[in-house]
């Protein structure tokens, strides 16, 4: 928590510091890993953005009143590569379903033959023979966080090296980074595997690996020397947003906040005025094993900011079990009238709101999705670059938004 207190304030501090750096110096060194807090070169702001503590808005809004589209070029299209593979998961959800299911039998696989289970034991504590593999398995263990393109050429070492399922390594990833997110983790793996493009891989290379480290790491003739794609389930068709809830300002109102959103302003500035809320924790049931405790503690320690700044307008607030018992239980106390939350994303708080809609009596929920979210997802249709061609559109609204 040292490396990043999960505090808003911590967020836009860091933020602050950035937004200078975000326009040339961001497109020279983006690409450098320089090791475990050397990484100057990007912003580490992904742990607040996952858990929005600070918002995609707010960075864009930094970053444009500092630098010209142009100039930060770069940084934006990585903000909204996140907000695309939301977006584009969103839309097939059905892709996090197979993505469990396969997490399930490769599990199983684990614990039925031996070979696997010690070569996926090896890469986890990071004892292979190859050293920057290594040494990136124990930054993340150890500090939560590995610069993007490290995560690159692990995922392909882990898959086109050691030959370990790619499920396995998405949960290594959910595990342990402060930032692990079900879409942009579970895609990028997809992607690196030739499964998300069909056909299309990524392959760590010696020559790429030394030029990016500066020359920490040249693990010669220690890589496979090729990527062939791995076969998947086909991608499931383009399926409509559902759509975004409103809630109606007079009703007494029961507010559920959980760890997917922690800055609910955007809901109290549109008057909601909750008589009771609860909080959930579901970082835990990002996976089927144990999550590291820095997860946990950095999803903990951001949602007790959340409360800090937001005690007064939540009304009663208390904490549930993320259960569908417990949560249907805490609804038929509150005497509300309407179930107000943040939109949820694909993940485990989706995942958990799923399963209240399937119980007897289920009330509705109305999930609230940010205006910037409906505005950019449904672009998400195809492959990125056709997303990209979105994007000044998308600036532009941003612009007039906050003008009005």
């Amino acid at each position: 928590m040292t490396r990043f207190p999960p505090t808003r304030t911590a967020a836009l501090e860091r933020l602050q510091r950035f937004v200078p750096h975000a326009g040339r110096d961001y497109a020279a060194r983006r690409n450098y890993d320089l090791g475990r807090d050397g990484h100057a070169g990007v912003s580490t702001l992904s742990p607040y953005l996952r858990a929005r503590l600070i918002t995609e808005t707010e960075v864009l809004h930094a970053t444009l009143g500092r630098h010209s589209p142009a100039a930060a070029e770069k940084f934006i299209q990585e903000v909204f590569w996140r907000t695309y593979w939301k977006g584009w998961l969103e839309m097939r959800p059905a892709v996090w379903g197979q993505y469990k299911s396969a997490l399930k039998q490769a599990l199983n696989d684990v614990q039925t033959q031996a070979g696997l289970r010690d070569r996926w034991e090896a890469a986890c504590t990071g004892q292979t023979e190859i050293a920057c593999f290594n040494a990136w398995a124990q930054e993340l263990v150890e500090t939560g966080y590995l610069h993007n393109h490290a995560r690159m050429w692990f995922a392909s070492i882990w898959i086109f090296t050691l030959r370990l399922p790619w499920e396995l390594g998405a949960d290594f990833f959910l595990r342990h980074l402060l930032d692990g997110d079900p879409a942009s983790n579970t895609l990028g793996w997809r992607w690196v595997a030739g499964i998300q493009t069909p056909g299309k891989t990524y392959l760590a290379r010696t020559s790429n690996i030394s030029k990016f480290t500066e020359g920490r790491f040249a693990p010669k003739w220690q890589l496979a020397g090729e990527a062939v794609a791995l076969s998947g389930p086909p991608v499931p068709p383009v399926s409509a947003l559902p759509e975004a809830g409103r809630f109606d300002p007079a009703k007494r109102t029961a507010l559920i906040l959980h760890d997917a959103d922690m800055s609910p302003s955007y809901l109290i500035d549109a008057g909601l005025r909750p008589a009771v809320t609860t909080i959930l924790r579901t970082r835990s049931h990002l996976s089927p094993l144990e999550v590291a405790p820095h997860v946990t503690a950095f999803a903990d320690g951001a949602l007790e900011d959340m409360m800090d700044r937001y005690a007064s307008p939540l009304g009663s607030i208390s904490k549930t079990a993320a259960t569908p018992d417990d949560l249907m239980a805490w609804i038929a106390r509150t005497d509300a009238e309407q179930i107000v939350t943040p939109y949820a994303p694909v993940g485990p708080v989706a995942d958990l709101f799923g399963a209240l809609s399937d119980m007897p009596d289920a009330p509705d929920l109305v999930q609230i999705r940010r205006p910037y979210d409906s505005a950019a997802w449904p672009h998400a249709t195809h492959g990125f670059f056709r997303f990209k061609k979105e994007i000044p559109a998308l600036l532009d609204q941003l612009r007039e938004e906050k003008a009005a």
